[in-house]
Parts: C-alpha cells; sequence; structure tokens
C-alpha cells in the first residue's frame, strides 16, 4: 500500500507533467510537490489551476461588490417604503408599521380605534355594538352611551398590563363563537365628549344650514378628501423637515383656530416627508376623524409613552399655551428637553400667561401669531422678570391650499383642468347654489361669523346690532346720524354736495340721513332696499359655552323680526362653500381683540370685506375704510357696527371695492407659503442641521 501511494506521488517528470489516473480519463496538474498535487486534484483542468490564483482574487472582489450592491438595494428599499408610507401611500396595508394594524378580516371584531368614528346620541342605557357591522357602517350605528359624572364614556379603562398571548387566544375564540351579538359595557372615556344641552335641531335655532360639503363635491368636482397634503417636495422646506421627528401637541381637537391651525401643519409635515407623532391633551372636539383620514398618528398616552417618544423626536411644537402643564412635567424628566421644544402660543390674555410663565424661559423658542401679541407677552415677561432663551419668532396663521384653491387663487392644486379663471367661475356657480339652499335672494346681504360660540366672540352684541339695523329700515322717518367718525370720506363729500346743491326742497318729512342713503344708492346704481342676514356658527363645537348659547336664543325669542334674519351652521372644516354665499364678514372679538383671526384672512381671500373690533390681531390684517371698517369694542361699538352695516348696505361698490383690496393683501401675505417660509427659517434656526 505504501509503495503504491509512493510510486503514484512520485514525479515522472522533473519539470512537471500529467499523469493519468485509471479510475478517470482526466489529466492532473504539474507540478513537482506532493502536496500541490493532493490540494488541487486531477478533477481540475490544467488552465484553469495556472489562472486559480488570479481567480480567487476576482472572485473576492466580485464579492465585495455584491454585498455592496445589495446594501445599496436594500437602502434603497428601505426609502422607498418610508417615503410610500410617510405620504399616506397605504392603500394595502403594507406599511402599518405598528399604527392602524388593523387585521384584515373582514368578520373580525371592530377595535377601540374605530369607535372614533361613531356619531353618539346620549341616553341612558349601556353601549350595544350589533356583529357583522366593519369600519365604514359604524357612521350608521345608534350609540346608546351611559351618563357618568366625568360625561359619556366611549370605550371601556384600558387594563395596566397588556394581555397574554392564552388570554387574547380564549377572547378571539369567545368573539367567534359569539358573533350574532357583542356588548360592551363603558365606564370610563377615552374620548372626551359632552354632552350636548342644546340640540342640534332646527326647531331650537330657527334656520340651521349647512354644511354644503355635497354642493361643493358636486359643482367644483373636486373633493379635499382627494389629497391630504400640498406639500412642494422640491422646495426648501420638503428637504428641512424630509425624513425627520416632530411630536406635536394639540391642547384639544375643537374645530377653531389653534387646532386648525395645527392640523394644517401636521399635514404638511407629513406630506413632506417627515415622521409624526400627535399627543392630544383634550380629545374633545370633531377632528379625531380629520387626523385618521390624514393618517397622523395620535399617541394614546400623554404621560409616560409619549414623554419617550418626544425624547427621540428632533424637534417638539407646542400649539397653545394651554400645554404648559405637559411641557413642565416633560422638562422635569429630561435634561435635554429644553433644546427640543418650540412653543407656538395662539393666545393673548393674562390667565394664559399666568399658567405658562414657569416654563417661558425653560423652552428653545417662542412663536407668536401677531406683532401685538409679541409686545403684549414680552411686556409681562418683563414684569415678572422672566428672561427668555431667544428673540419670539412671529409666524402668522395663513389660508390653506384648498380654501385659496376654491377661491380662485393660485395654488399648488391649479392644474389646466382647473386654472384660476375656472375656479372663479365655478366659485360663482357655489355662491348661486348655496344661497338657494339658505333660500337668500340677490337682494340679501349676507354677513357671516364663524367661530366658538361665547362671550369673548360678541355674537350677543353682533345681534344688537343687527336688531339696530332692522329697527331703523322698519321706519323710513328713521335714520341714523352722520356724525359717525367710521363712514368713508365719499359719504362725507356727498353730503356736503347735497347741502351746497339745496337740501331744502326735499319734504320736510325727509331727514338728512335718509336723503344721503338715497344718494349714495342712486350713485352706485341701486335700485332695491338691500336686507340684512347674519349667519352664526358654529352650532356644536365643544368650545361653546351653553349659558351663553341660550343668552343668544333667549334674545331671538323676544325679537321675532330679528330672528326671521338670523341663520345658524353646524361646525364645520368644509367652509369655502358659505364664505362662497356671503357678502360681509364680522370679527367682533372682546376684550384684548382677536390674537390674530384666521377666519379673517380667509374670508379676505374670498373677496369679502370686514367688519371688525379696533383691537387685537384684526387691527393687524384690517386696514380701515380700505379692506374693511373697524369699530370700538363693548356696547358702544355695537351702534357704530350697526351704522358699519348700513353703509355697507347702501353701497355695494365700496362693499366690492374693499373686498377686492383685501384679496390682494391675502394674496402678498397670507398664503400658505408664506407661513411655511417663515416657519421653515424658524426650524432651520432650531434644529441641528446634520
Amino acid at each position: 500500500m505504501e509503495e503504491a501511494n509512493v510510486i503514484r506521488l512520485s514525479p515522472l517528470r522533473p519539470g512537471g507533467g500529467s499523469m493519468k489516473s485509471p479510475s478517470s480519463g482526466r489529466s492532473s496538474p504539474r507540478g513537482g510537490s506532493p502536496s500541490f498535487r493532493k490540494l488541487n486534484s486531477g478533477r481540475t483542468p490544467r488552465k484553469e489551476g495556472r489562472g486559480g490564483l488570479y481567480g480567487s482574487v476576482c472572485f473576492r472582489n466580485n464579492r465585495i461588490v455584491l454585498w455592496l450592491l445589495l446594501i445599496t438595494l436594500w437602502a434603497y428599499a428601505g426609502f422607498y417604503f418610508q417615503s410610500r408610507w410617510a405620504h399616506g401611500d397605504n392603500k394595502e396595508d403594507l406599511f402599518s408599521g405598528g399604527y392602524g394594524g388593523e387585521s384584515s378580516d373582514g368578520n373580525s371584531e371592530p377595535r377601540v380605534k374605530n369607535r372614533r368614528d361613531m356619531i353618539a346620541t346620549v341616553e341612558s342605557g349601556s353601549l350595544k355594538l350589533h356583529s357583522g357591522t366593519n369600519e365604514s357602517s359604524l357612521n350608521d350605528i345608534d350609540v346608546v352611551l351611559a351618563k357618568n359624572g366625568s360625561g359619556v364614556s366611549l370605550n371601556k379603562s384600558k387594563p395596566s398590563k397588556k394581555r397574554s398571548k392564552k388570554s387574547g387566544r380564549s377572547s378571539r375564540k369567545k368573539s367567534s363563537s359569539n358573533k350574532p351579538k357583542v356588548v360592551i359595557e363603558d365606564e370610563e372615556s377615552e374620548v372626551d365628549i359632552q354632552v350636548e344641552e342644546i340640540p342640534k335641531k332646527n326647531t331650537t335655532y330657527g334656520l340651521l344650514v349647512g354644511p354644503f360639503g355635497s354642493i361643493e363635491d358636486e359643482i367644483l368636482e373636486w373633493s379635499p378628501q382627494k389629497r391630504s397634503g400640498t406639500c412642494d417636495r422640491k422646495g426648501p422646506f420638503a428637504r428641512l423637515v424630509w425624513s425627520r421627528k416632530f411630536v406635536l401637541i394639540f391642547h384639544e381637537l375643537s374645530m377653531t383656530g389653534a387646532p386648525l391651525a395645527m392640523l394644517e401643519l401636521a399635514t404638511e409635515f407629513l406630506s413632506c416627508g417627515a415622521t409624526i407623532s400627535v399627543i392630544v391633551l383634550n380629545k374633545k372636539g370633531g377632528l379625531m376623524p380629520e387626523l385618521s383620514r390624514r393618517k397622523i398618528k395620535v399617541l394614546e398616552d400623554k404621560s409616560g409613552a409619549s414623554f419617550k417618544t418626544a425624547m427621540r423626536a428632533d424637534i417638539i411644537i407646542a400649539g397653545s399655551a394651554v400645554c404648559s402643564s405637559w411641557i413642565e412635567q416633560y422638562l422635569s424628566r429630561t435634561v435635554l428637553g429644553s433644546t427640543q421644544i418650540m412653543w407656538w402660543i395662539m393666545e393673548n390674555r393674562r390667565e394664559y400667561f399666568d399658567r405658562s410663565k414657569v416654563v417661558l424661559n425653560r423652552v428653545k423658542k417662542l412663536i407668536f401669531l401677531s406683532e401685538l401679541q409679541s409686545k403684549q407677552w414680552l411686556a409681562w415677561c418683563e414684569e415678572e422678570n422672566i428672561q427668555l432663551k431667544s428673540k419670539p419668532a412671529l409666524v402668522p396663521l395663513s389660508v390653506n391650499d384648498e380654501l385659496a384653491f376654491v377661491a380662485g387663487i393660485s395654488s399648488s392644486l391649479n392644474t389646466p383642468m382647473f386654472t384660476t379663471e375656472i375656479m372663479l367661475e365655478k366659485r360663482r356657480l357655489l355662491r348661486r347654489a348655496v344661497r338657494n339652499e339658505m333660500g337668500l335672494s340677490d337682494n340679501d346681504v349676507l354677513a357671516i361669523t364663524l367661530s366658538s360660540i361665547n362671550p369673548g366672540k360678541g355674537q350677543l352684541l353682533l345681534l344688537e346690532s343687527a336688531r339696530l339695523v332692522m329697527e331703523q329700515n322698519s321706519a323710513a322717518n328713521d335714520s341714523i346720524a352722520i356724525d359717525h367718525d367710521y363712514y368713508s370720506r365719499a359719504l362725507l363729500q356727498n353730503q356736503k354736495k347735497y347741502e351746497s346743491s339745496g337740501g331744502s326742497k326735499l319734504p320736510s318729512n325727509v331727514r338728512l340721513s335718509y336723503s344721503m342713503r338715497r344718494l349714495l344708492s342712486e350713485h352706485s346704481g341701486r335700485e332695491e332696499e338691500h336686507n340684512l342676514k347674519i349667519l352664526i356658527g358654529s352650532v356644536g363645537s365643544k368650545s361653546n359655552k351653553v349659558a351663553y348659547v341660550k343668552r343668544l336664543l333667549t334674545y331671538l325669542s323676544t325679537h321675532s323680526n330679528l330672528s326671521n334674519s338670523v341663520l345658524w351652521t353646524p361646525a364645520t372644516t368644509r367652509v369655502a362653500s358659505l364664505y362662497a354665499a356671503a357678502d360681509v364678514y364680522v370679527m367682533n372679538s372682546q376684550g384684548v381683540g382677536e390674537t390674530f383671526g384666521r377666519v379673517t384672512v380667509e374670508a379676505m381671500a374670498f373677496g369679502l370685506p370686514v367688519l371688525g373690533t379696533g383691537s387685537g390681531g384684526t387691527t393687524e390684517i384690517v386696514e380701515h375704510n380700505v379692506t374693511g371698517l373697524l369699530h370700538p369694542l363693548g356696547r358702544p361699538g355695537a351702534s357704530v357696527l350697526a351704522k358699519n352695516f348700513e353703509f355697507f348696505l347702501d353701497n355695494p361698490s365700496a362693499r366690492q371695492e374693499m373686498g377686492i383690496k383685501g384679496r390682494e393683501k391675502v394674496e402678498k401675505m397670507y398664503l400658505k407659503k408664506h407661513m411655511f417660509q417663515k416657519f421653515g427659517e424658524v426650524l432651520y434656526k432650531g434644529m441641528k442641521i446634520k
């Protein structure tokens, strides 16, 4: 055996040669070393043996290239899926990522999150959900809620610990076995729903109109439901926020200024590719379905889990002075929290300053809406010896692209099929259709005010002004004195012209002011008397004060003529039809006035002149005798507001001219691109640019 091995392995040629194996017809490579021939068996061809070293090196190099290619493709796929998820492209539910991960089984039990879309009617009893329903049909379910001390509950109290897999399997088995009926007893509330003492019925308010979303969709042939974001992805703002993490804090979900502004901000962030998490401190209001529709992630926990999420965020943006309690708790848990928080304060009353002053100097940046608000808060800080970390920034609110699009202003939504000229024509059709639904004629002048119904908004003083106008118009000899400082110069010039032309030729029982109104009416081409109509929103808002609403209804019940001229509309985000149908907008905020007034610039975008109080942020938006007329605060302002109504009734041309000037101002200062340009500058200075 050893000899055979020696004979087989011994070289026959000094320079190497080939030797055929008896078991194989293949030749073995040349080599002088037995070990070489063992490693390189006779099965390897001679030519490959010569290039073996070079081939192995090439293989290793190619393997590195392949790995690099795989890593590149994997990273690209990750960014691609993240982008699709961020922009809401989740039709097949492929990118749930732990958010909204509902079961795909159509017969599965609806989860707690699906209950956000339910419309609750408050009665005594328990909550009963019939089986065989899915998420799309929950809106049609009659839900009976049991009353408790703190309000009305929608879901059962959440367990403190997660259920085990075994208990989960057992619960699924029970649910599948009890398919005919599912009964849930509710005791604690996750969603804060108040018991409505004022029903949303025509018998209570008189004439309740709207919302007109279906009419908008039919006439405009476009719906905001089709698009949840209008980000310019090639712009600087999109490049700044792309792939970054933001936490936004809502103090509530009512359809009022601050929550709506934060909703627009979250939508813009999400459509620009940022990761958004929302913390809601008080879930009263009707914006939760809108958050779900726009695929904005809402954290269920507003303490422990929210703090952990906030610590991982690049920037935290709080949207109200009411968020001070959450900010204080968060700062007590983290050292670096003060470098993350930007505080967008939208209130301007001393009570809000007092509740937030303990943390004003501990946040990275304060953001205000107007110059007057900023000066007021800085004066209060000086009184309390509070030194801020940096100079506050100013970021006014704006008209979003959806409203600008309907108003006929150029926006990101315009296409060759929906140019500004086409949208202006559609807006005129929308105006005609909505006014027909309201029962208005061409001679009716509709003045609207859209806000929560409370004493600070001045709806009762507005009704008093409207009553004065109607009483003065009811008697031919009753008039308004011409000692009104807020009338335009044209009215005074016409008065002097009439006096110089001999006003004594008119009958003695006709007063001078009535004659002047006749002159102005003839000058403007007016042939018939215009009637004032008032539309008040927002019925059903969670920010309404029930006692104040009852005062309004009592006041109307004692003035029957006035009640026939007052319309009401529910709280809604579909306000384009209301602006299109209106002729005048009224901003009658009392006290220190409106902080800014987003609805003011929205109305101006639709070409409406504004009748506003001469205080607060309204004075920065409305130029007296240019884009509208201003009046004093309180009861003295009610009579001046009545005179301003009279002037607009008698001068349609002046009303139209002021509306055009207001629209031009919005196009220059208050569009979405203006707001996000300023917000981007604030973010750029406050974020660590990586």
